[in-house]
């Protein structure tokens, strides 16, 4: 398996691993411990954590005993919600940090915008912790900042106050639901997409015309859903506690989609996802 991972280059100027290792949902202690050390041994360097998923902690023991040096390694986590505002924010950042064991973070995100359903001040809201981001980046805290869920009013809004542009928008993103409208906002604001769930659900898996292209291909449905992900120009983030699916989720570098299975799987219809809106979740 080739675990030499291209990258893409933030707007900053940041190199960041083109697939990343996700842990959404993985449960503290020795699964999320022996997940991660699994996804390093594989070659994944980029490993995908937030402050709600309640694992940094254990995410933080992995990479310490995995040896790697830090330099090698891209690690991302996330602001939760109830921790917004400026002063909350540089708080739940150094507790994260602590969590994590780390003395500097490569990402930093907020996991989703305030919206107008829950506050009239929402807007104030993500501004005022966009600009925490900003002095932690700015003080050398953090090498990238970014945003995780934001529609393109949410990102309007922010450009309004903000001196420093969110490098990464990581979305939910996979076969059926491309968000072309966020997507091309933020290709044409030089922000990254991330693919959260790239996998989708368990629907997308037994998909008849996902199998078939796989079949095709001596792939597997999710190496086509993560390959899909490339070709298009995103960043997936591929979860898995399982050591044989881990591996497999990286070994997508030695086959290309066609342009014609590319255009197939861009026309599919919703086949299944999280359902949740940025602008009516309630938590």
């Amino acid at each position: 398996m080739n675990t030499s991972i291209p990258t893409y280059t933030l707007s900053n100027g940041v190199t960041i691993p083109q697939i990343g290792f996700g842990t959404w949902q993985t449960p503290d202690g020795d699964t999320a411990i022996s997940s991660v050390k699994a996804a390093l041994e594989a070659g994944y360097r980029h490993i995908d954590t937030a402050a709600a998923y309640g694992n940094e902690a254990s995410i933080g023991q992995a990479i310490a005993d995995s040896g790697i040096d830090r330099s090698e390694l891209f690690i991302t986590t996330k602001l939760w919600n109830t921790q917004r505002g400026y002063d909350t924010t540089l708080k739940a950042f150094d507790e994260s940090m602590g969590k994590l064991g780390l003395d500097y973070l490569d990402l930093y995100l907020i996991h989703w915008p305030s919206n107008g359903k829950q506050f009239s001040d929402w807007q104030t809201i993500n501004a005022e912790t966009w600009r925490a981001f900003e002095k932690l980046y700015n003080d050398g805290r953090i090498k990238a900042i970014g945003v995780s869920n934001f529609l393109p009013h949410h990102l309007d809004a922010l450009a309004k106050t903000a001196t420093v542009t969110p490098m990464v928008n990581q979305i939910e993103y996979h076969p059926g639901f491309m968000q072309t409208e966020t997507v091309d906002y933020c290709n044409d604001h030089n922000i990254l997409v991330q693919a959260w769930s790239p996998l989708g659900t368990g629907k997308m898996l037994t998909d008849e015309t996902l199998t078939g292209i796989a079949a095709n291909y001596g792939k597997s449905v999710a190496q086509v859903c993560i390959r899909w992900c490339l070709q298009t120009g995103t960043l997936p983030l591929p979860k898995s506690v399982t050591p044989h699916r881990i591996r497999e989720n990286l070994d997508v570098l030695d086959f290309t989609l066609t342009d014609a299975d590319v255009q197939t799987i861009n026309q599919l219809p919703y086949i299944g996802g999280s359902g949740l809106n940025p602008d009516t979740v309630s938590f």
